[in-house]
């Protein structure tokens, strides 16, 4: 489950699977984390639904992910997707 990640271990898997992020890119996802104070587990659904969208790295939509998903009444990834999904994210259209 990706609670279970840390945030330097899915970056690690990422680039075994061929996401090749800069170092600047991997910065900015930290400085994101930092900055709007939020758990590994959300900057992943982040970082997770910006590659599936953007099919890139795109800053601003990360940091846009993730300034909607850091709310403290979001505790699962669940609700994290639900919370994409009534923006009109749909996780299940990112996959196909």
């Amino acid at each position: 489950m990706i609670h279970k990640k840390s945030l330097g271990y899915y970056l690690e898997d990422l680039w075994s699977k061929g996401f090749k992020l800069s170092d600047e890119d991997v910065h900015f996802i930290y400085f994101g984390k930092y900055s709007i104070n939020t758990p590994d587990w959300k900057v992943m659904i982040a970082l997770k639904a910006t590659l599936q969208f953007q099919q890139t790295f795109d800053p601003g939509f990360f940091i846009g992910i993730l300034e909607h998903i850091s709310h403290p009444e979001i505790l699962t990834a669940k609700e994290a997707w639900l919370l994409l999904e009534e923006k009109g994210l749909s996780k299940e259209a990112a996959e196909t």
